[in-house]
């Protein structure tokens, strides 16, 4: 399974940025895809999630300022990130589970500078 994400960068306390991860195989062969980051000498932490339904759950930290949404035409998730603050800063990573496993791709790194 290919997961590319991409769309990360430097970005100053308050600012915008919008990452995207578009699968080699359908995002519909998938129950679940997500976003999880990790910053320096940390876990990997859950950040947002949707359901091939397209219905979404988000960690409490980024409620209300990141959105997951997805392009079905153009087969790619996204992830819509306003008012980033310092602790949102790290690798961000796409992922994808099916019945058989979850795959994890490589990441983007976003910098908040402040």
């Amino acid at each position: 399974v290919q997961l590319q994400a991409y769309g990360g960068g430097v970005v100053q306390n308050g600012g915008s940025l919008r990452l995207s991860c578009e699968p080699r195989d359908s995002i519909f062969a998938y129950y679940e895809m997500g976003w999880y980051r990790q910053a320096v000498g940390k876990a990997r932490d859950f950040v947002a999630a949707m359901g091939w339904r397209g219905n979404t759950t988000y960690a409490d930290s980024v409620k209300g300022r990141f959105t997951m949404n997805r392009d079905t035409e153009k087969n790619t998730v996204y992830l819509e990130m306003n008012n980033l603050q310092p602790d949102d800063a790290g690798t961000y990573f796409c992922s994808a589970r099916d019945a058989r496993s979850d795959y994890w791709g490589q990441g983007t790194l976003v910098t908040v500078s402040s």
